[in-house]
C-alpha cells in the first residue's frame, strides 16, 4: 500500500450505537492499526429530523470504553475537519453544481404526489417505477433534461422545491471490486437516478459520503453489508468526479441467535442480553436500554467476541488481546456469510476475562456494588474473590457465590438437610467442634490434616461429616473447599455455625 491507510467510522447520531456498529468500528480500527494508519470518526448528521441529543457523546464514550478510540475526529486532531456533516454542508453544493454543469446530474422538480401517481400507475400495469433512463427524458417527469434552460432557471428563481439527481449511465456493465466479496458486475440499466442534493441545502448520504471520503483522503471504506447496494452509485460518483475510489469491503450481517434476520434490540430484550455497549436512556421517550458495561461485561471480552462475528483467524485460538487482534486481522479472513450471534459464547468470553482480572480490582468493584460489604477489609474480600471467581461470569454473581464468607446462614437448604442429616450427625458435629477448638495453628492444612485424619482413623464415611459441616458453614451443599471457608471465617465463627446447625437437628 503506497498511500497511508486511512479508514473512517461514520455513524449517524440517531440513537445508541448498536453492537453491529461497534463491530464495524472495531474492524476499521484493527485494519488501521495493522497498517500503521489512521482511524477517523465522522458524524453523519445530514438527517436532522432523526438527530438525537446525546447520541454523539454516547458514540465517543462507547469507542473509548471498548478501547478502540479514534485518532482523528470531532475535537481531536482535526486536520481534515470539521467532522460533522452538518458543519460541512457549505462544501457539498459546489460538487452537485459541478455534476450538473458537466451533464452528469440534473435538477428534478417532481412533487411527492406526482411521483406517487407514477408509482401507482406502474403498479396497476404490473410494473415497477424506476426514475432513470427509461423515463427521465420522455416528458412525463419534470426535470432539467426536458425543460429548457430558461424554464429550469425560472423554477429555481421562483423557489420551487427540487432535488439534484445523478444521471446513471445506460447500457453499461459496471465492474466492481470488494475485498471481501470479490468481483461484482452490475448492469447500469437497473440503477435508478439517486437523489444527491435537496433544495433545503442538505446533501443526501450518497453525495456527502463520497465528497467527505475524498476530501479526508480515505483509502479503505469498511462498512456493513447493508451498504452493498450503494456501491455501484458510489463508484459511479467517483468516476464522475474523476477521483480515485477507495477500496471497499462490506462486512457480513450479524444475525439473530435463532431464526432469520439481523440482530435487533428486540432479540436482546426477548432473550435477556444487551445489544448496546453502554446503557442508554432515550431522551424523547425515556425508554432505558441495557449496556454490556452495566451488565458486567469486561470491554476486552466484548471486543474479543465481536472480532469473531464474521472474522476467523484460521487457527484454533479464540482468546485475543487487542494487540494480538491487530497482528492477526486480515480483511481476506472476513466471511461473506452472516455471523450468528451467540449470547452463551459472549458469557464464555467474559468468564475467561474474569479469571485474568486482579483479585483486588474485582474485590473493589464487588465491594462498591454491595452495601453489606461496607467496612470490611478489601484484602479479605480479595481473598474471597480468589476462591469463588472461577465459578463466576460477572461480578454480580459474587454475592450468590460468597455470601457465607460474610454472614452466617439464616436457614438451610431443605434438600441439603434431607441429604446430610442422619441420626448420628449431632454427635459427629460435636466431635468436629472439639477438633476445631483444639486446633491451635488455625490453617487450611492443619484443619484438613486433623479432620480427615479423625474421619479415616474412625472409619467414618467422609460424606457423613463433610456434608453437614458444609451445610453448617454455607447453608447449602455448595461452595468452595470447606477448609478454606473455615480458615477464612475463623475459629470462633466456624464453631458458632456448627453449633447453630446442631440446635436445629
Amino acid at each position: 500500500m503506497s498511500k497511508k491507510v486511512r479508514v473512517r467510522f461514520a455513524p449517524s447520531p440517531t440513537g445508541p450505537l448498536h453492537i453491529g456498529g461497534v463491530r464495524t468500528a472495531l474492524f476499521n480500527y484493527l485494519f488501521a492499526k495493522k497498517h500503521n494508519g489512521d482511524f477517523v470518526l465522522r458524524i453523519e448528521d445530514t438527517d436532522q429530523n432523526r438527530y438525537v441529543e446525546g447520541a454523539e457523546d454516547y458514540i465517543v464514550k462507547s469507542l473509548n470504553w471498548c478501547g478502540i478510540p479514534f485518532d482523528e475526529g470531532p475535537g481531536k486532531n482535526e486536520k481534515f475537519g470539521p467532522y460533522r456533516q452538518s458543519e460541512r454542508k457549505h462544501l457539498y453544493k459546489q460538487y452537485a453544481d459541478q455534476l450538473i454543469a458537466e451533464g452528469k446530474a440534473y435538477y428534478a422538480f417532481d412533487t411527492s404526489e406526482e411521483l406517487d401517481a407514477h408509482r401507482k400507475q406502474h403498479e396497476a400495469e404490473g410494473k415497477t417505477f424506476i426514475y432513470n433512463w427509461h423515463n427521465r427524458e420522455k416528458g412525463r417527469l419534470v426535470n432539467s433534461l426536458v425543460l429548457t434552460e430558461e424554464e429550469t432557471q425560472a423554477k429555481l428563481e421562483a423557489g420551487e422545491d427540487y432535488v439534484v439527481r445523478f444521471k446513471s449511465p445506460q447500457d453499461e456493465t459496471l465492474q466492481l471490486k470488494d475485498i471481501i466479496r470479490g468481483d461484482i458486475s452490475i448492469d447500469t440499466n437497473i440503477l435508478d437516478d439517486k437523489i444527491l442534493f435537496k433544495s433545503d441545502g442538505m446533501p443526501t448520504y450518497h453525495l456527502a459520503n463520497i465528497v467527505d471520503d475524498h476530501l479526508m483522503e480515505i483509502t479503505h471504506v469498511i462498512r456493513g453489508e447493508e451498504w452493498l447496494p450503494s456501491l455501484a452509485l458510489h463508484k459511479l460518483l467517483y468516476d464522475a468526479f474523476g477521483w480515485d475510489a477507495p477500496e471497499f469491503a462490506h462486512l457480513p450481517l450479524i444475525l439473530k441467535p435463532t431464526g432469520k434476520g439481523k440482530l435487533s434490540k428486540r432479540d436482546g430484550d426477548k432473550l435477556g442480553f444487551p445489544v448496546f455497549p453502554l446503557a442508554w436512556t432515550d431522551p424523547k421517550t425515556n425508554e432505558a436500554s441495557r449496556g454490556y458495561n452495566e451488565d458486567g461485561y469486561f470491554p476486552e471480552a466484548v471486543v474479543n467476541f465481536l472480532a469473531f462475528l464474521g472474522w476467523n483467524p484460521g487457527t484454533e485460538q479464540e482468546i485475543f488481546s487487542i494487540d494480538e487482534l491487530i497482528q492477526a486481522f486480515e480483511l481476506s479472513k472476513v466471511n461473506k456469510a452472516g455471523a450468528r450471534f451467540d449470547p452463551d459464547k459472549t458469557k464464555w468470553f467474559n468468564h475467561h476475562y474474569m479469571q485474568q482480572q486482579l483479585d483486588l480490582d474485582l474485590a473493589k468493584e464487588f465491594q462498591g456494588k454491595n452495601i453489606l460489604l461496607e467496612g470490611i477489609d478489601v484484602n479479605y474480600v480479595a481473598l474471597v474473590v480468589r476462591l469463588i471467581k472461577e465459578r463466576a461470569t460477572f461480578v454480580s454473581d459474587f454475592w450468590e457465590l460468597s455470601h457465607f464468607f460474610f454472614v452466617a446462614p439464616a436457614n438451610y437448604d431443605e434438600k441439603g438437610l434431607r441429604k446430610a442429616i442422619k441420626e448420628d450427625t449431632a454427635q459427629l458435629m460435636q466431635k468436629v467442634i472439639e477438633i476445631v477448638t483444639a486446633t491451635g495453628d488455625f490453617t487450611v492444612e492443619n484443619l484438613q490434616t486433623k479432620l480427615k485424619g479423625w474421619i479415616t482413623e474412625n472409619g467414618i464415611g467422609f460424606g457423613k461429616v463433610m456434608m453437614p459441616l458444609r451445610l453448617a458453614l454455607v447453608g447449602a451443599l455448595q461452595g468452595p473447599d470447606v477448609f478454606e471457608i473455615m480458615f477464612m471465617i475463623g475459629k470462633a465463627e466456624t464453631i458458632n455455625r456448627i453449633e447453630a446447625l446442631v440446635k436445629t437437628i
